[in-house]
Parts: structure tokens; C-alpha cells; sequence
């Protein structure tokens, strides 16, 4: 598969849209990211918090692809995890070949390193985080990911959380579609589930539900699912399929 090459000066030009005038060692960070990750903003891969950059679990997973990853595993780690606690422990593992001996990474989550936002929502967070350090080991990335942040990851961050309304769309401040009126247009012209969408997404973004979700995450999971749907969309509805039964279970 052909990808695009991002460009470093689209990468600022986006920067500064979203975050405003940044630093001299900021702007050559980003440029050595760009050029060696071929990572972009506009797709939700990386984020600006605090002045210091952070890969997005989108952006790790577009990485990967793009290097060829032979595949990705995850498991409990069942001596070291306490249900009742809210408290999981997962082991990832990532496999560059077919011969490859695997980077091992682990991820941790629990009421006290997960945002209140998320509460409930610590499994699924823990496995991101392992499978995240374990991709990040593999393949040279030195930045941390924004899903290992826990509680910190909320700096920066719209205090209005994205949230699923009726109201009639509107426009943000750049003139661009909300975040939510894009993805209604996605799940309408694709013909998707948006019950099985919003579980989806919800999963994809590590919280319990995509009320819950940042601004950045919903942007990127957008993202991803404008590209999926276009590329292989008998697979995405495989995989919202498989959303069903959770879906049911909500209220």
C-alpha cells in the first residue's frame, strides 16, 4: 500500500492553527518527528500538551502499519490484576516479522492513574497503554504517548467534552463542521451503525464512553474512520459487528 509522505511545514502549518505561535525547539522537535515518523497533526497522530509532544495510539498504529507490522498481542497479566479493585495489568507484545523475537511492553490502569472521566473504563485503558509502550519499543519512539499520561492527559484539553447531541449543526471558530456533525456525515455516507459507531469510538479512544473522549481523540478517531471506511469497509463493519452485543447490554 502507497502511503503519503507528510510534509514538515504542513505539520507547523497545522500546529499553529491548533496551538498558536510555538517555541524554536519545539518547531525542530516536530521536524525531526515529521521526518523520521512521517507523523501528522491533521490526523490526529500527534499532540501538543504543555509544550512537549505526545503520539497518539492512532498515530503508534499508523506507524506500525506503515513499517509493516507482522502482528500485535495482548494479555492479562491475571498475578499482578484485581477486578474488584478496578486495577488491570496487561502484557503486549509486538512482532515486526515473522521471525521476529517480539517487543514486550506493559500498560497499568486503575482509579488512581485514569482520569475520573474514564473511571470504569481501566481495562481497556491498560491494554492500550502496553500495546502502546511495547510499539513505541519497537520502533524507536522516544516520545511518550498521550495515553500514558493518566490524569495529566487532561491539560489542554476542551473543558466542554464532545458529546452526542440533537442540536442542529453549526460551525467551529475555523469554520470547519464540529466533531460531531463529521462524524454523522461519515456514519451517513458510509451507511454505518451509529449505535455500534459510538462503541467503536468509545473503545478506540480508551474511555467509557465518547462523552468522555478529548477533542484530539475524537479528531483522530474521525480520522481513522474516514480512512477505513474508505479503504475497507466490509472489514469496518466486521468490526462494528462486533460491538453489538455491548451495544445491547447499554441502556
Amino acid at each position: 500500500m502507497h502511503h503519503k509522505v507528510v510534509n514538515s511545514r504542513q505539520n507547523l502549518k497545522f500546529a499553529r492553527q491548533r496551538w498558536g505561535e510555538i517555541s524554536k525547539a519545539t518547531k525542530h522537535s516536530l521536524k525531526e518527528l515529521t521526518n523520521r515518523l512521517s507523523i501528522s497533526i491533521a490526523s490526529g497522530e500527534l499532540l501538543l500538551l504543555d509544550g512537549k509532544w505526545y503520539v497518539t495510539h492512532a498515530g503508534l498504529l499508523r506507524i506500525a502499519t506503515r513499517r509493516r507490522c507482522f502482528s500485535v498481542t495482548s494479555n492479562i497479566e491475571k498475578d499482578f490484576s484485581d477486578a474488584a479493585a478496578s486495577r488491570w495489568v496487561f502484557k503486549a507484545t509486538v512482532f515486526k516479522s515473522s521471525k521476529s523475537k517480539g517487543f514486550v511492553g506493559y500498560g497499568d490502569a486503575d482509579p488512581s492513574n485514569v482520569s475520573s472521566l474514564v473511571h470504569g473504563a481501566e481495562l481497556r485503558i491498560a491494554e492500550t497503554r502496553a500495546v502502546n509502550r511495547a510499539l513505541r519499543k519497537a520502533y524507536g519512539i522516544g516520545i511518550c504517548s498521550v495515553e500514558e499520561l493518566g490524569t495529566s492527559a487532561v491539560s489542554n484539553r476542551d473543558p466542554d467534552p464532545y458529546r452526542w447531541a440533537s442540536a442542529p449543526a453549526k460551525r467551529s471558530n475555523n469554520g470547519q463542521p464540529r466533531l460531531r456533525d463529521q462524524l454523522c456525515v461519515l456514519i451517513r455516507q458510509h451507511n454505518l451503525d451509529p449505535t455500534l459507531v459510538k462503541a467503536y469510538a468509545a473503545d478506540f479512544c480508551g474511555t467509557a464512553t465518547l462523552a468522555g473522549a478529548s477533542r484530539d481523540l475524537v479528531e483522530s478517531f474521525i480520522s481513522h474512520l474516514s480512512s477505513t471506511a474508505k479503504e475497507n469497509r466490509d472489514g469496518l463493519v466486521c468490526k462494528l459487528n462486533s460491538y453489538a452485543q455491548s451495544a445491547e447490554a447499554r441502556p
